[in-house]
């Protein structure tokens, strides 16, 4: 396995901070302020118009605030440059109730395996008190081995009582393979108890991250096949019908701490096989290598516009800019929207599949008002703030997320304009690829 070393000269790197140009006193009277939001924050309401002060809240009002304190600082606006494909934060927001939906999973890992389109209780009740190992580490000194020894334990009498019922699940033809990871399991299992009795809490992490490596290759081994088919006015595309994982190796200018570093990028097809094929296909032509980094603004990391006119890759066998349609999963449906966002639809409380809850959250670039116009642009989220909280993003349901960063994503809050992409590799599940573009461009 490939290793995933950032080359730098101290152990510990800062980010740069967002700064701010105007005062927040200054932005609430603001032009532009008034601009963006004429009445819904205005304490002035229209007395002839009875209609608008029946409908206008203080939780509109709030959150409106939120949202153009965020603009007017520049930190959620993506457009790098006039005319170029970018993500624009909408006013339009989702109901209050979403906002407020519960802790949210932030781990690009575990997001990644509660994507699974997969229904076995029993091995997700072996994932979860593994999982629930990162908050009991939360705690200071050994005290945390406490919580761990009740983590592993729950986890053992899971796996333990549901083992039949996780052999079931597995697919006929993937299940040689998920009864060596459960054995690997179980032994690890044994391991991370030695551990915790040997009060190594420096041991607990890395041996977590292995066991839920092995959780994560059970449950995909619970998939035979593509669960469904793609809508056969894409179907001709290039669509990644599974994962696949991309090194992106970056070469950092300008920074003393920094050289070099390699990030491991995890593509979802399973939730987004058109937008995570189109970028496989792209990462095949070399499209991305020697490209730079075009924005990075402590908000997003991004790239993909190619050098000319056009704001996206230009399919050589057309002559003209191949565009994706807009593509999201919710969870509960069997096959992803394509080209309206939730809001559009009407389905404000919905959650996505792949949520912008990581740090490193991999998403789709496009054009404010064309859902359907996203071509190369990539962009990496780096930050949370009021507009974009976890588990109630406002991005959610307007872009398409269809990848995670997995590895040195914290090392992303480095990057910056003018950073080369020296390399992307597709180095896993290039073969869930169909429909390859550049096999046939040569």
């Amino acid at each position: 396995m490939s290793s995933f070393v950032c080359y730098h000269h101290y152990p510990s790197l800062s980010c740069s901070k967002l700064k701010f140009p105007k005062t927040p006193s200054k932005i609430f009277h603001s032009a532009r302020f008034k601009r963006l939001f004429p009445a819904k924050c205005s304490l002035h309401i229209d007395p002839h118009d009875e209609q608008k002060r029946r409908n206008f809240s203080l939780k509109e009002c709030a959150i409106s605030i939120a949202l153009a304190f965020g603009l007017i600082t520049g930190s959620p606006a993506l457009n790098w440059h006039d005319n170029a494909q970018a993500v624009t934060l909408p006013p339009a927001l989702p109901d209050l109730a979403v906002l407020i939906s519960g802790p949210p999973i932030k781990d690009p890992e575990a997001l990644l395996r509660y994507a699974l389109p997969i229904d076995n209780k029993a091995i997700r009740e072996v994932q979860k008190p593994l999982e629930d190992i990162t908050d009991s580490l939360k705690v200071a000194g050994l005290r945390a081995l406490d919580s761990v020894e009740r983590n592993i334990k729950q986890a053992s009498r899971a796996l333990k009582n549901g083992k039949n019922s996780i052999i079931s699940g597995l697919a006929e033809s993937k299940k040689e393979h998920g009864l060596e990871l459960l054995g690997k399991l179980e032994t690890g299992m044994d391991e991370l108890q030695q551990i915790v009795e040997d009060k190594n809490r420096d041991g607990v992490a890395p041996k977590q991250k292995e066991l839920l490596q092995y959780v994560g290759g059970v449950e995909e081994d619970m998939i035979e096949s593509f669960p469904y088919e793609v809508p056969e006015e894409y179907r001709n595309m290039p669509l990644l019908k599974g994962r696949a994982t991309v090194n992106m190796k970056v070469k950092v200018k300008d920074n003393p701490n920094l050289e070099e570093c390699v990030f491991r990028i995890v593509l979802d097809g399973y939730n987004a096989p058109v937008t995570a094929g189109n970028f496989v296909d792209l990462v095949e032509r070399h499209f991305y290598d020697g490209m730079e980094i075009q924005r990075a603004d402590g908000f997003v990391v991004q790239t993909g516009d190619p050098e000319g006119p056009a704001e996206g890759f230009i399919d050589p066998s057309t002559e003209k800019m191949r565009t994706i349609p807009l593509e999201i999963m919710v969870v509960g449906e069997k096959v992803p929207f394509y080209g309206q966002t939730l809001e559009e639809l009407g389905l404000y409380k919905a959650q996505t599949k792949l949520p912008f809850n990581a740090f490193g959250t991999m998403a789709m670039a496009r054009d404010e008002f064309e859902n359907n116009s996203a071509s190369s642009q990539v962009f990496w989220l780096l930050k949370e703030s009021e507009l974009t909280p976890s588990n109630a993003n406002i991005l959610d349901g307007r872009y398409a997320v269809f990848g995670y960063v997995t590895e040195n994503q914290d090392y992303l809050a480095d990057l910056k304009v003018g950073d080369v992409i020296e390399s992307m590799q597709v180095v896993s599940g290039l073969g869930n690829l169909v429909n390859p573009s550049y096999k046939i461009a040569g």
